[in-house]
């Protein structure tokens, strides 16, 4: 039951009317029309910028046409109230029953108030995490991590099939800088004195189980053979190894990928998948031979001149044309990725989302463009960049890893204060701003710390079921019999306020999911929990107020009414970012 979605459509059956009676033009255009929460909470409950937007095409005055749409808007069904604000803005309010309708309808939803079927089954791939397989995550790649579980449980919610993608980069040359440091814990297994690791190599204890394996299973074997013979089997159990430590860092954060997609399969298997999507690109004009000028502002001399296999990556809104082969005739990391979204595009998928760190800004552009071209125009490219995390602990910066060697793996942090803190803090800010994580503060008590304040405000709404069964054992507190019950006794200010939060539900998982921001439902989930412990403190002082009173039935089962929606609205975000309501706190 989205209210704004609903009251939209009252907008623009007014505006139709208007328009049957030439009191403005028809034919307008009315996408641009909006029902929101007003900006100021005193001036109504919905406002809408349809007089403002429409003016210009309409050639009236703003004013003039608000005031026309306001005597239509003031008949719609519950409009209590409808005035003009400004130079053409309108507010509306609602009365109680409209409502008291919207919690009687969170409550029969239960889980499944607030989902759309905006989405219509449409399959999304969201790629995320796509950590190199070269040692344990850190806490940057958690940021990632979290975010793209979330967007895919949000797109869920939302009513997409989402399918969830890793891309495992194991073709380029730091696998075989992992392969190098791979061996060298081997030979420290059988027995040779390494010394310290030389600069260029992986020097974190990670890989110490990995040298034991080899040693394990071929003895003093590899050390018989070239580097061009031992380099393959090293870097193939080296990197099972490290993608089994990356799923165990991501398991412990109740992250699971249903697709993990090789890069080395793009050139093996007896097909090379890159070169066929260079020819599909040749084919549609969009490859050809020929030079670029330097880099703006790289010295020339550094700069060399050569005919190039190019990407017309300019005739797709990117800056310059894009190289594909490297002066050795391999391919560049652009053209394995343009094939490998290819093949994603081939596999049906008309929304691709990937999740980068902020380290590969500059990439986006040119990965548009391939998508473009690939896509013929009718593929989406959505990447969200995510910013550095930095880690303190009661405001101090965090030192480095042991473990790690250089820096502080995500695997402990978790470890230390839990799934829960991780998972929303890391969603409690805008991917694209920095994040201060710090350790310290996620796991107090207090409304300074969000994740408490929410779950907390879960628990408190669960406690009230608890001491309800157990004041009035013979109260009925099931699904119909609360949906059944008469709310018209929720008259106070701050009851209404709480369920006009609720109401915003459903049109907040809609905007979260069209633009790809799950720290919405973050932010609202706050906003709600404040809503209800403020309501729950107005009751310490005014006891009519209580959601318990032993001697009146009635009330009792209308705050329990306000309070089933609240807990399962609160569910349902804490769900989508993969955060456990808790049914009390300890």
């Amino acid at each position: 039951m989205n209210v704004f979605s609903i009251y939209l459509g009252h907008v623009h059956d007014a505006l139709n009317a208007l328009a049957k009676e030439w009191a403005i033009p028809s034919g307008l255009d009315l996408s641009r029309v909006v029902v929101e929460p007003p900006k100021d909470e005193t001036h109504g409950d919905l406002a809408t910028n349809a007089a403002m937007v429409l003016a210009k095409d309409a050639k009236l005055k703003p004013r003039d046409i608000a005031e026309k749409l306001v005597a239509k808007l003031k008949a719609a069904p519950h409009v209590s109230k409808a005035d003009v604000a400004g130079p053409g803005f309108i507010n509306l309010s609602l009365d109680n029953a409209f409502w008291l309708d919207v919690l009687r309808a969170a409550v029969k939803g239960g889980a499944n108030f607030g989902k759309t079927g905006m989405g219509n089954a449409e399959k999304v791939n969201v790629e995320y995490v796509s950590a190199n397989p070269t040692g344990p995550m850190h806490v940057g790649h958690g940021r990632g991590a979290v975010f793209g579980d979330a967007l895919a449980n949000l797109l869920s919610f939302a009513g997409n099939d989402v399918v969830r993608e890793y891309y495992i980069n194991d073709a380029g040359a730091q696998v075989d800088v992992l392969a190098r440091s791979a061996f060298l814990r081997y030979r420290e297994a059988i027995g040779d004195n390494i010394g310290d690791i030389p600069e260029g190599l992986y020097p974190g204890d990670y890989l110490v189980p990995v040298g034991k394996a080899l040693a394990e299973k071929h003895g003093g074997v590899l050390l018989q053979k070239p580097e061009s013979d031992w380099l393959p089997v090293v870097r193939r159990t080296a990197i099972d190894m490290m993608m089994d430590m990356i799923r165990e860092d991501l398991a412990s954060l109740e992250i699971r990928h249903e697709v993990f997609f090789s890069e080395r399969s793009l050139t093996s298997g007896g097909s090379d998948k890159v070169e066929e999507t260079i020819e599909f690109l040749r084919k549609a004009g969009h490859i050809y031979e020929g030079r670029l000028p330097p880099p703006k502002g790289a010295p020339i001399e550094d700069w060399e001149d050569r005919e190039q296999t190019l990407f017309r990556a300019t005739a797709f809104g990117d800056d310059v044309d894009r190289p594909i082969k490297k002066s050795d005739g391999s391919y560049t990391y652009f053209a394995a990725d343009m094939a490998y979204h290819r093949d994603k595009i081939e596999r049906g998928f008309k929304t691709l989302i990937d999740v980068w760190g902020a380290d590969h800004g500059g990439y986006v552009k040119r990965m548009n463009a391939a998508v473009g071209a690939l896509g013929g125009g009718k593929v989406s490219l959505d990447v969200k960049l995510c910013q550095l995390v930095r880690l303190m602990r009661a405001g101090e910066p965090v030192k480095m890893s042991k473990r790690a060697g250089d820096f502080v793996t995500l695997r402990e942090v978790v470890d230390e204060v839990g799934v829960d803190p991780v998972r929303f803090m890391m969603l409690f800010r805008k991917n694209d701003a920095q994040l201060d994580f710090d350790l310290a503060k996620v796991i107090e008590q207090s409304k300074e710390n969000p994740v408490f304040y929410v779950q907390y405000a879960h628990a408190r709404g669960r406690s009230v079921f608890r001491n309800a069964k157990e004041a009035m054992p013979a109260l009925s507190t099931d699904a119909a019999a609360l949906a059944g019950a008469d709310l018209s006794v929720l008259a106070d200010e701050a009851e209404l306020a709480l369920i006009k939060k609720l109401a915003q539900w459903p049109r907040l998982v809609e905007a979260a999911a069209e633009f790809h921001e799950p720290h919405r439902v973050a932010f609202y989930l706050y906003d709600l929990a404040s809503a209800f412990h403020s309501l729950w403190n107005k009751g310490k002082d005014a006891p009519h107020l209580r959601f318990i009173i032993e001697d009146n039935a009635k009330f009792t089962m209308a705050r329990l009414s306000l309070v089933s929606g609240l807990t399962g609205v609160l569910a349902s975000g804490l769900a989508i970012l993969g955060v456990r309501a808790a049914e009390e706190m300890r």
